[in-house]
């Protein structure tokens, strides 16, 4: 078993990937492009440490993260992939989808939100569904992210103890530590069903998280066209003035925090 990566490691392989997704959004908003990024895989495998990894450095207002919750009342009368079309992205966009359109492919079926039908039906539906936003011209990029059953313990254990992870735990996901396999062969369906050269599935192995996003980031990258995209030019004159400080009339700060 080979060792965790190293903080300081990471840390150091991280760092010119962000200054390449920062020059990834300069790109897309000066060429309209539309990005769409989907996150699945097993819970606790590490969809939002990625998330952030990726987001950490865009401007939020360009780089929206969408995690829909359970759907409506009335959404569950609505088409199924119209109350995620509502947060697709217009020009210069960047959109990373915290789960997506296959929670019906996965905890919907396993878990028996979704009649074996509706299953079925989404399958059938989804390459052309992608087919139609990849004709539109969105960039669509899909992500699985991968866990041995060992380390999805250990890491629900830890949730279940620290208690600034807590709310990380639910019990769908204690629900779900019997459907390890059955997770598994839902998988299998859904990537025969919707693996695709107009929207192929990337799997990546998140054993270790922090060599998982590092390997999902430079895949990212090396799969957008060429981003790269100067900041402008800009000129910081010296101020001709003394430097001001902070006055104050009607409100003061508050006491500063004191260190224990």
């Amino acid at each position: 078993m080979t060792k965790p990566l190293k903080k300081k490691a990471y840390e150091a392989a991280l760092e010119p990937m962000q200054e390449e997704l920062v020059g990834m959004a300069r790109w897309a908003k000066a060429t309209g492009a539309r990005i769409v990024v989907l996150f699945e895989g097993r819970d606790t495998a590490g969809k939002g440490g990625a998330i952030r990894a990726v987001s950490g450095h865009l401007n939020p207002r360009q780089c929206r993260t969408v995690a829909l919750g359970a759907p409506s009342e009335r959404e569950q009368g609505e088409w199924y992939f119209q109350r995620y079309v509502e947060h697709l992205p217009t020009r210069g966009e960047i959109v990373l989808f915290d789960r997506s359109w296959y929670n019906r492919a996965g905890v919907e079926k396993v878990m028996g939100y979704a009649t074996r039908a509706q299953v079925e039906q989404f399958l059938a539906q989804v390459p052309a569904f992608e087919r139609m936003l990849v004709d539109d011209g969105i960039l669509l990029y899909k992500y699985w992210l991968t866990c041995d059953q060992e380390k999805q313990e250990e890491r629900l254990r830890e949730r279940l103890e620290d208690p600034l992870k807590r709310w990380k735990l639910s019990p769908v996901d204690l629900a779900a530590r019997d459907q390890y396999k059955a997770y598994t062969k839902a998988r299998e369906a859904m990537l025969e069903a919707s693996h695709s050269a107009h929207a192929p599935w990337t799997l990546v192995d998140f054993n270790d998280q922090r060599l998982g996003r590092l390997t999902l980031i430079r895949d990212l990258l090396d799969r957008l066209p060429d981003t790269r995209v100067d900041p402008p030019e800009m000129v910081m004159d010296k101020l001709d003035r003394k430097l001001a400080v902070e006055e104050f009339d009607v409100l003061s700060p508050i006491s500063s925090y004191e260190l224990p």
